[in-house]
């Protein structure tokens, strides 16, 4: 009995490990390429499967997700002569798991050389300015060549990028100093507007700060215009008023004497050279005799 246990044991050890063996899980987003005794049989996509062992094996494991591959600078030549170092990335998905295992030797090698070979292609019809500024027509046209030809291999391409475009060094040092030139002539631009802008505004400070001043002094006028003519307004009121006091009162013939001397004195003490005399010296002796008569009766009647 031990003996019979010592050998059903391992085989059911063993019986186990095959039927593990038998069972295949294959992950999200890949794809097992299956072959029967050494051949292509089928490729099974993610889930679970089960295969026959010692018969079939899993010949390729392959990534359906997409990839990126950065492949380091290529020497290209351009149609003007002029050697440069071209960076690329490309991003390509595995769509079939058949043609990609048993297409191409070492597909990542594949496409490097492809896009190597269809750069310099590409590159060798354009000048280097041109180069310099269509990396968006150089990746559609490379992309697309590339898509092409990797589809027979299970492989699509998606996009090429051109990373990097290195030139020459003395071309580098002729687009530095071009560069650097080109910043002092927009520093120098930008130098010039603002000044040009604070001298606009110094200007129109001073035309302001002028029409102000001009404002201010014909306010001063006016202002002055209106006091005088208030004065004048004024003064001739209160002789209007003086009139027609006088005239309210009615005035004797000697009053009206002693204003005319008033008067005559007042035109005595300016500084007019020439004074004119009444023609009637008599009427002025008696005026005079009149005003002194007024004098005289004042005093009595005070008593």
């Amino acid at each position: 009995m031990p003996f019979v246990l010592f050998i059903i044991i391992p085989l059911l050890l063993l019986i186990v490990i095959l039927l593990i063996s038998c069972i295949c899980l294959v992950p999200q987003a890949t794809a097992y390429v299956m072959e029967w005794l050494g051949v292509y049989n089928a490729t099974w996509e993610a889930g679970l499967h089960f295969r026959v062992p010692f018969l079939m094996r899993v010949a390729k494991k392959v990534s359906l997700k997409e990839q990126v591959v950065d492949f380091k600078p290529q020497p290209v030549i351009t149609r003007d002569n002029v050697t440069m170092q071209i960076d690329t990335v490309v991003f390509f998905q595995v769509t079939d798991a058949k043609l990609f295992t048993y297409g191409v030797e070492r597909p990542m090698a594949a496409i490097e050389n492809l896009t190597a070979t269809t750069l310099r292609n590409i590159i060798g019809e354009m000048e280097l300015d041109h180069t310099l500024t269509s990396r968006d027509v150089i990746n559609t046209k490379i992309t697309a060549i590339l898509d092409q030809a990797t589809d027979k291999w299970g492989i699509k391409v998606n996009r090429v990028e051109v990373k990097n475009i290195i030139p020459p060094a003395e071309i580098q040092d002729a687009m530095e100093k071009q560069m650097k030139a080109e910043r002092q002539r927009r520093e120098a631009i930008l130098r010039a507007e603002g000044e040009k802008r604070s001298a606009i505004l110094v200007a129109e400070g001073e035309k302001e700060s002028a029409i102000l001043r001009a404002d201010a002094v014909r306010e001063q006028r006016i202002r002055e215009a209106q006091g005088e003519a208030q004065a004048i307004m004024e003064v001739q009121k209160a002789l209007a008023d003086s009139l027609k006091l006088l005239n309210e009162a009615a005035p004797s013939d000697r009053v009206l004497a002693l204003k005319g001397l008033e008067a005559l004195e007042k035109v005595a003490d300016g500084k007019a050279t020439k004074l004119i005399i009444p023609s009637d010296m008599q009427n002025l002796a008696g005026l005079v005799t009149s005003v002194k008569e007024m004098l005289t009766d004042a005093p009595a009647d005070k008593k």
